[in-house]
Protein backbone atom coordinates (compact mmCIF):
# COMPACT_ATOMS: atom_id res chain seq x y z
CA UNK A 1 0.00 0.00 0.00
CA UNK A 2 2.71 2.66 0.72
CA UNK A 3 3.75 2.20 -2.78
CA UNK A 4 0.39 2.69 -4.41
CA UNK A 5 -0.19 5.80 -1.93
CA UNK A 6 2.99 7.14 -3.33
CA UNK A 7 2.29 6.46 -6.94
CA UNK A 8 -1.21 8.45 -6.02
CA UNK A 9 0.56 11.00 -4.75
CA UNK A 10 2.68 11.69 -7.97
CA UNK A 11 -0.26 11.68 -10.30
CA UNK A 12 -2.25 13.92 -7.79
CA UNK A 13 0.50 16.12 -7.84
CA UNK A 14 0.78 16.38 -11.89
CA UNK A 15 -2.74 17.03 -12.09
CA UNK A 16 -2.50 19.66 -9.21
CA UNK A 17 0.62 21.77 -10.96
CA UNK A 18 -1.15 21.48 -14.21
CA UNK A 19 -4.91 22.19 -13.17
CA UNK A 20 -4.52 26.27 -14.12
CA UNK A 21 -2.67 24.85 -17.69
CA UNK A 22 -5.45 25.70 -20.73
CA UNK A 23 -5.77 21.70 -21.73
CA UNK A 24 -8.16 22.51 -24.42
CA UNK A 25 -4.73 24.07 -26.14
CA UNK A 26 -2.72 21.04 -25.93
CA UNK A 27 -2.58 18.64 -29.22
CA UNK A 28 -4.89 15.61 -28.79
CA UNK A 29 -2.53 12.76 -29.00
CA UNK A 30 -5.30 10.30 -29.97
CA UNK A 31 -8.42 11.41 -30.69
CA UNK A 32 -11.52 9.82 -28.97
CA UNK A 33 -8.75 8.09 -26.92
CA UNK A 34 -11.20 7.96 -23.76
CA UNK A 35 -14.52 8.63 -25.99
CA UNK A 36 -16.58 5.75 -24.11
CA UNK A 37 -19.38 5.89 -26.88
CA UNK A 38 -17.13 5.93 -29.29
CA UNK A 39 -15.29 2.77 -28.23
CA UNK A 40 -18.42 1.15 -28.14
CA UNK A 41 -19.47 2.41 -31.57
CA UNK A 42 -15.93 0.52 -32.74
CA UNK A 43 -16.89 -2.53 -31.35
CA UNK A 44 -20.49 -2.54 -32.92
CA UNK A 45 -18.50 -1.69 -35.62
CA UNK A 46 -16.00 -4.89 -35.74
CA UNK A 47 -19.08 -6.58 -34.83
CA UNK A 48 -20.79 -5.50 -37.69
CA UNK A 49 -17.88 -6.19 -40.48
CA UNK A 50 -16.60 -9.74 -38.28
CA UNK A 51 -13.89 -10.20 -40.83
CA UNK A 52 -12.79 -13.35 -39.02
CA UNK A 53 -16.15 -14.85 -38.30
CA UNK A 54 -15.43 -14.59 -34.65
CA UNK A 55 -18.91 -13.38 -33.49
CA UNK A 56 -20.79 -16.24 -33.06
CA UNK A 57 -17.92 -17.04 -29.98
CA UNK A 58 -18.91 -13.56 -28.06
CA UNK A 59 -22.61 -13.74 -27.91
CA UNK A 60 -22.32 -13.12 -24.26
CA UNK A 61 -19.53 -10.30 -24.34
CA UNK A 62 -21.51 -8.38 -26.56
CA UNK A 63 -24.85 -8.71 -24.77
CA UNK A 64 -22.73 -7.55 -21.68
CA UNK A 65 -21.19 -4.44 -23.51
CA UNK A 66 -24.35 -3.23 -25.17
CA UNK A 67 -26.19 -3.80 -21.62
CA UNK A 68 -24.33 -0.71 -20.63
CA UNK A 69 -24.63 1.53 -23.40
CA UNK A 70 -25.86 4.19 -21.60
CA UNK A 71 -23.42 3.97 -19.02
CA UNK A 72 -20.76 4.77 -22.02
CA UNK A 73 -21.95 7.85 -21.31
CA UNK A 74 -22.05 9.52 -17.94
CA UNK A 75 -18.47 11.38 -18.17
CA UNK A 76 -18.99 12.60 -21.67
CA UNK A 77 -22.59 14.33 -21.12
CA UNK A 78 -21.05 15.42 -17.66
CA UNK A 79 -18.51 17.27 -18.98
CA UNK A 80 -20.56 18.72 -22.17
CA UNK A 81 -22.81 19.63 -19.53
CA UNK A 82 -20.14 21.79 -17.52
CA UNK A 83 -20.25 19.86 -14.49
CA UNK A 84 -16.55 18.43 -14.74
CA UNK A 85 -13.94 20.35 -16.25
CA UNK A 86 -11.41 19.90 -19.14
CA UNK A 87 -7.92 19.21 -17.17
CA UNK A 88 -4.81 18.20 -17.93
CA UNK A 89 -4.25 14.16 -17.95
CA UNK A 90 -1.52 11.93 -18.24
CA UNK A 91 -3.16 8.94 -19.96
CA UNK A 92 -1.26 6.16 -18.72
CA UNK A 93 -1.43 6.16 -15.05
CA UNK A 94 0.09 2.72 -14.25
CA UNK A 95 2.46 2.36 -11.41
CA UNK A 96 5.64 1.39 -13.41
CA UNK A 97 4.59 5.28 -14.63
CA UNK A 98 6.36 6.65 -11.69
CA UNK A 99 9.83 6.91 -10.58
CA UNK A 100 10.40 5.84 -7.12
CA UNK A 101 13.41 6.44 -5.22
CA UNK A 102 14.85 2.99 -4.60
CA UNK A 103 16.01 3.44 -0.87
CA UNK A 104 12.86 5.24 0.22
CA UNK A 105 10.50 4.15 -2.49
CA UNK A 106 9.46 7.74 -2.23
CA UNK A 107 7.89 9.19 -5.61
CA UNK A 108 10.39 11.47 -7.43
CA UNK A 109 8.52 12.13 -10.93
CA UNK A 110 6.10 10.64 -13.42
CA UNK A 111 7.16 9.51 -16.58
CA UNK A 112 5.79 8.28 -20.05
CA UNK A 113 4.47 11.82 -21.23
CA UNK A 114 3.57 11.13 -24.77
CA UNK A 115 0.01 10.52 -24.13
CA UNK A 116 -0.11 13.78 -21.76
CA UNK A 117 -3.32 15.38 -23.11
CA UNK A 118 -7.23 17.47 -22.73
CA UNK A 119 -8.98 14.84 -20.89
CA UNK A 120 -11.09 14.15 -17.67
CA UNK A 121 -9.77 13.47 -13.61
CA UNK A 122 -11.59 10.60 -14.46
CA UNK A 123 -9.67 8.36 -16.87
CA UNK A 124 -6.50 9.29 -15.11
CA UNK A 125 -7.70 7.75 -11.77
CA UNK A 126 -10.03 5.45 -13.19
CA UNK A 127 -7.13 4.02 -15.47
CA UNK A 128 -4.77 3.40 -12.41
CA UNK A 129 -7.50 1.68 -10.44
CA UNK A 130 -8.43 -0.12 -13.32
CA UNK A 131 -4.59 -1.84 -13.56
CA UNK A 132 -3.10 -1.24 -9.66
CA UNK A 133 -6.31 -2.61 -7.69
CA UNK A 134 -7.31 -5.65 -9.84
CA UNK A 135 -6.74 -8.74 -8.20
CA UNK A 136 -5.90 -10.98 -11.20
CA UNK A 137 -3.08 -10.53 -14.36
CA UNK A 138 -4.84 -9.21 -17.58
CA UNK A 139 -5.72 -11.99 -19.34
CA UNK A 140 -6.55 -13.98 -16.32
CA UNK A 141 -8.56 -16.80 -17.52
CA UNK A 142 -9.91 -18.06 -14.27
CA UNK A 143 -12.70 -15.38 -13.96
CA UNK A 144 -13.32 -16.44 -10.40
CA UNK A 145 -9.91 -14.92 -9.65
CA UNK A 146 -10.81 -11.22 -11.19
CA UNK A 147 -11.68 -8.68 -8.70
CA UNK A 148 -11.56 -5.16 -7.20
CA UNK A 149 -9.17 -4.92 -4.58
CA UNK A 150 -10.50 -2.09 -1.98
CA UNK A 151 -7.45 -1.93 -0.04
CA UNK A 152 -5.16 -0.90 -2.85
CA UNK A 153 -8.11 1.20 -5.14
CA UNK A 154 -7.82 3.18 -1.28
CA UNK A 155 -4.24 3.44 -1.06
CA UNK A 156 -3.98 5.35 -4.27
CA UNK A 157 -6.80 7.60 -3.74
CA UNK A 158 -5.49 8.48 -0.23
CA UNK A 159 -2.29 9.34 -1.75
CA UNK A 160 -4.02 11.07 -5.25
CA UNK A 161 -6.86 13.01 -3.27
CA UNK A 162 -4.16 14.10 -0.86
CA UNK A 163 -2.60 16.02 -3.51
CA UNK A 164 -6.19 17.74 -4.65
CA UNK A 165 -7.38 18.64 -1.38
CA UNK A 166 -10.07 21.56 -1.79
CA UNK A 167 -9.34 21.38 -5.88
CA UNK A 168 -12.32 19.39 -6.47
CA UNK A 169 -16.53 19.77 -6.45
CA UNK A 170 -18.32 16.92 -5.07
CA UNK A 171 -19.50 16.04 -8.81
CA UNK A 172 -15.85 15.77 -9.80
CA UNK A 173 -14.88 13.32 -6.68
CA UNK A 174 -17.50 11.12 -7.13
CA UNK A 175 -16.97 11.26 -11.03
CA UNK A 176 -13.47 9.30 -10.18
CA UNK A 177 -15.76 6.06 -9.41
CA UNK A 178 -17.56 5.96 -12.39
CA UNK A 179 -13.93 6.71 -14.26
CA UNK A 180 -12.87 3.17 -12.85
CA UNK A 181 -15.61 1.65 -14.09
CA UNK A 182 -15.52 3.37 -17.63
CA UNK A 183 -11.95 3.07 -18.41
CA UNK A 184 -12.01 -1.13 -17.39
CA UNK A 185 -15.29 -1.03 -19.56
CA UNK A 186 -13.58 0.86 -22.52
CA UNK A 187 -10.90 -1.26 -22.18
CA UNK A 188 -12.95 -4.61 -22.36
CA UNK A 189 -14.70 -3.46 -25.54
CA UNK A 190 -11.57 -2.62 -27.33
CA UNK A 191 -9.62 -5.85 -26.08
CA UNK A 192 -12.86 -7.25 -27.76
CA UNK A 193 -13.48 -5.27 -30.86
CA UNK A 194 -9.24 -5.92 -31.52
CA UNK A 195 -10.59 -10.03 -31.26
CA UNK A 196 -13.20 -9.31 -33.66
CA UNK A 197 -10.79 -7.22 -36.16
CA UNK A 198 -8.21 -10.02 -35.97
CA UNK A 199 -5.56 -9.15 -33.24
CA UNK A 200 -4.27 -6.10 -35.17
CA UNK A 201 -4.08 -3.31 -32.62
CA UNK A 202 -3.13 -5.35 -29.40
CA UNK A 203 -0.05 -8.17 -29.05
CA UNK A 204 -0.90 -11.31 -28.65
CA UNK A 205 1.12 -14.22 -27.71
CA UNK A 206 -1.64 -17.03 -27.93
CA UNK A 207 -4.63 -17.26 -29.73
CA UNK A 208 -7.42 -16.07 -28.32
CA UNK A 209 -5.28 -13.82 -25.79
CA UNK A 210 -7.51 -10.51 -26.40
CA UNK A 211 -10.96 -12.38 -25.87
CA UNK A 212 -9.53 -13.69 -22.62
CA UNK A 213 -8.54 -10.10 -21.56
CA UNK A 214 -12.19 -8.60 -22.65
CA UNK A 215 -13.31 -11.43 -20.38
CA UNK A 216 -10.92 -10.31 -17.47
CA UNK A 217 -11.70 -6.64 -17.44
CA UNK A 218 -15.85 -7.38 -17.83
CA UNK A 219 -15.34 -9.79 -15.00
CA UNK A 220 -13.79 -6.88 -13.19
CA UNK A 221 -16.47 -4.28 -13.82
CA UNK A 222 -19.04 -6.48 -12.68
CA UNK A 223 -17.23 -6.60 -9.71
CA UNK A 224 -16.54 -2.79 -9.18
CA UNK A 225 -20.24 -2.64 -9.84
CA UNK A 226 -21.25 -4.34 -6.56
CA UNK A 227 -18.83 -2.18 -5.09
CA UNK A 228 -20.07 0.98 -6.55
CA UNK A 229 -21.57 2.50 -3.51
CA UNK A 230 -18.64 1.57 -1.16
CA UNK A 231 -15.83 3.16 -3.31
CA UNK A 232 -17.98 6.60 -3.75
CA UNK A 233 -18.15 6.56 0.26
CA UNK A 234 -14.12 6.00 0.22
CA UNK A 235 -13.87 9.14 -1.88
CA UNK A 236 -15.80 11.12 -0.18
CA UNK A 237 -14.73 10.38 3.52
CA UNK A 238 -11.16 11.07 1.70
CA UNK A 239 -12.28 14.13 0.90
CA UNK A 240 -13.49 15.23 4.61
Amino acid sequence: PGVREECGKAFGCFSRRLKDYPAATLHETIVDFHNTPVRLEQLENAAASDPCRRLKDVAEEMKFARAREKETRLLVEAHAAGRIPLRVTHNDTKVNNVLLDRETEKAVCVIDLDTVMPGLLAYDFGDAIRVGACSAEEDERDLSKVHLELPKAEAFARGFLKELKGELSEEEILSLEAGARLMTFENGMRFLADHLNGDKYFRIHRPGQNLDRARAQFALLADMEKHQEEMREMLMSLCR
